[in-house]
C-alpha cells in the first residue's frame, strides 16, 4: 500500500517543503500557515470590541489591601498612605460604575502630595504600580513648556501612558498617571514679568485641560521629533491624576498664615500647641496658591495631602526593614558574588546619623551607604572571600575620608 504524503490542509505543501509541520486529528498546519494565523489572530482582536478594564467588584484590592502592600515597601507616612488607597479604590470603583448606566455620575478625584526631599513621594507611586490593574506612568514636570518652547509639550504626558498600555487607547484612557515635582512649574513670583512664564504658569494652564477632562490628541511617539506622525485623540476624563511636590519654603507660608489667622489672647494659646518642628500637617490650598500654584489647577487637585520628614526612628527602619532596603539590595549584591555581606549594628546607627546631619532624607541613606561600601564593591569580586563584615570603624573611616576630601577640594 503506497505511503500517504503529509501535507498542509491550508497550502497543501508537503512535509520536505516546509520547515515544520504540525499534524493533528482531522488535518494537519506548516509552521508559516500557524505564524500567519497567529497575525490574524492578533489583527482581529485589535479591531475588535476590547474592556479596558475587567475587575469585578468582588477582585478590586480594598483601600486597607492597599496600604498593606505599600507598608510592605514604605515605612511610615501613613496619612499619604491613605489618602492614596482611597483615591485608586474609589478610581476602580468609577471605572465599575462607567457602564453599569447608573444616573450618579462619580466625578474623579485628583490628588497632591506634599512632602519634603527623600520622603517617598515618588516611591510610594513606583510601589503601587506594582499593585495596580491599569496603566500607570509616572512623568516629570521639569522638563515640561508651553507649546512652541524648547522642552516636552503638555501632551508628551499621555504619549508615556499610551506606550505603558501598548498603544491600546481605551485601556490608557483608564489609567493613572504621577506628575513628580509638580512645585517646579510654579509661578516664578507676583510681579508681571515682561517676558514669558513658559515653563511655570503656562504649563499650568496648560494641564488644566488634562486634569479637568477632555479630549486630547496626543503624538504618539512626541511632538517635536515627528512632526508628520498621526494624532491620538485620547479622552482624559477617566484619567487619574496624581501629583508631587516637595515645594520647598512652602513652611514659611504656612506659618505666616497660622499666625495671622486669629488675634488677642486666645491666638497665642492656639499658636502655642502648634507643632513647629512640622508645618506641613497644616499644610491648605490657599497655601499652595501663595507658593505659585494658580488656583484654577488647585481646584482641580481637590484631595491635597502630606508627607512627614522622616525623623532618626524612621530613617532607621528604612534602612533594614522594607522588602527593598537599602541594606538588603547590598547584600543581594553580593550574594550574587558568593559572599556572604553583614554589618555590625553600630553601623546602621552611624548611618542614620550621618543622613540626619546632611538632611537628604532617604536618599541620603544611599549615598553615605555608597561612600562606606564602594572600595569593597570594587575588591570583592575579584577576591577570594567568602565573608565580609562591615564594621564601625571601617564605615567612620569611609566618611570621614570622603569629607575631609571634599573640604579640601572645596
Amino acid at each position: 500500500m503506497p505511503k500517504l504524503i503529509e501535507k498542509c490542509s491550508f497550502c497543501e505543501r508537503s512535509r520536505d517543503q516546509v520547515s515544520l509541520l504540525i499534524t493533528g486529528s482531522t488535518g494537519n498546519i506548516c509552521s508559516d500557515c500557524a505564524e500567519r494565523a497567529s497575525e490574524m489572530v492578533r489583527e482581529a482582536e485589535k479591531k475588535g470590541p476590547k474592556k479596558a478594564f475587567s475587575l469585578s467588584k468582588e477582585e478590586l484590592p480594598k483601600p486597607k489591601e492597599i496600604k498593606q502592600f505599600l507598608d510592605q515597601y514604605v515605612i511610615g507616612q501613613d496619612d499619604a498612605k491613605k489618602y492614596l488607597s482611597v483615591s485608586v479604590y474609589n478610581h476602580y470603583k468609577r471605572l465599575l460604575q462607567k457602564d453599569s448606566g447608573d444616573e450618579v455620575e462619580i466625578e474623579k478625584s485628583n490628588i497632591i502630595m506634599v512632602g519634603s526631599t527623600g520622603t517617598g513621594k515618588t516611591l510610594l507611586a513606583r510601589t503601587i504600580a506594582k499593585k495596580l490593574h491599569v496603566p500607570f506612568t509616572i512623568v516629570d514636570a521639569t522638563v515640561l513648556t508651553e507649546a512652541g518652547y524648547v522642552g516636552e509639550d503638555i501632551e508628551s504626558i499621555l504619549t508615556r501612558l499610551l506606550q505603558v498600555a501598548d498603544y491600546d487607547v481605551p485601556k490608557a484612557e483608564v489609567g493613572i498617571v504621577f506628575i513628580d515635582e509638580i512645585d517646579k512649574i510654579a509661578r516664578k513670583g507676583d510681579n508681571p514679568s515682561i517676558t514669558r512664564d513658559v515653563s511655570g504658569e503656562g504649563v499650568q494652564q496648560g494641564l488644566l485641560k488634562l486634569l479637568e477632562g477632555a479630549v486630547v490628541n496626543v503624538p504618539p511617539q512626541g511632538g517635536r521629533k515627528h512632526p508628520d506622525q498621526k494624532m491620538i485623540p485620547v479622552n482624559t476624563k477617566n484619567i487619574l491624576f496624581i501629583c508631587g511636590g516637595a515645594f520647598d519654603g512652602i513652611e514659611k507660608k504656612i506659618a505666616a498664615r497660622l499666625n495671622t489667622k486669629v488675634v488677642g489672647y486666645s491666638a497665642t494659646k492656639e499658636n502655642n500647641q502648634v507643632d513647629r518642628t512640622n508645618f506641613l500637617q497644616y499644610i491648605a490650598p490657599q497655601d499652595l496658591k501663595a507658593f505659585g500654584l494658580i488656583p484654577e489647577i488647585i481646584g482641580r487637585l481637590p484631595v491635597l495631602t502630606y508627607l512627614n520628614p522622616l525623623d532618626r526612628k524612621a530613617l532607621r527602619a528604612i534602612l533594614t526593614e522594607p522588602k527593598n532596603s537599602i541594606i538588603r539590595q547590598y547584600v543581594k549584591l553580593f550574594e550574587m558574588d558568593d559572599v556572604a555581606l553583614s554589618f555590625e549594628p553600630e553601623v546602621f546607627d552611624y548611618i542614620v546619623d550621618k543622613a540626619m546631619e546632611f538632611k537628604l532624607g532617604a536618599r541620603g541613606l544611599r549615598a553615605i551607604s555608597e561612600n562606606i561600601i564602594m572600595d569593597s564593591m570594587y575588591e570583592t569580586p575579584s577576591g577570594s572571600q567568602d565573608k565580609l563584615c562591615i564594621t564601625l570603624d571601617y564605615a567612620r573611616s569611609k566618611v570621614e575620608l570622603l569629607t575631609q576630601t571634599r573640604l579640601i577640594s572645596a
